[in-house]
């Protein structure tokens, strides 16, 4: 068996897309999608089609510069689609495309997890700031 450099290593590893490092593709991917405001658009278009403006009044604290970003971003990976309807004004929809359904199954049970394990966390959190 051939010895390799770490840099040969790091080279396969990025053709055999390892999101341990960082230069990896799937690296970046997972930095993407584990982004809070990505989790909740996609928890939200998981339900259905919506306009920029219902996607602001349901995630609370979401800037409008940051739902635009993240909105695009998504588009750009293929997560969801922008569908523009000529009418005054402009009518613009957002909905998940095969792709965003997928991740919003595993999205959407993160959501449910936090959202039914906040207490256990918070007495974990007060356990452990008592303690130090």
């Amino acid at each position: 068996m051939a010895t390799r450099t770490a840099a040969q290593r790091r080279e396969q590893a990025r053709i055999e897309y390892d999101a341990f490092l960082r230069d990896c593709p799937t690296n970046q991917l997972l930095d993407r999608i584990s982004d809070k405001w990505v989790s909740l658009v996609v928890a939200a278009l998981a339900a259905g089609p919506m306009r920029y403006s219902d996607l602001g009044r349901k995630i609370a604290g979401v800037s409008p510069k940051m739902l635009t970003q993240t909105l695009r971003s998504l588009e750009r990976d293929g997560i969801l689609s922008r569908t523009v309807t000529p009418s005054v004004p402009v009518r613009v929809d957002y909905e998940l495309t095969p792709l965003g359904h997928s991740l919003a199954m595993l999205l959407t049970a993160v959501k449910d997890w936090a959202e039914t394990n906040i207490e256990q966390v918070h007495d974990a959190r007060e356990r452990y700031d008592g303690d130090n």
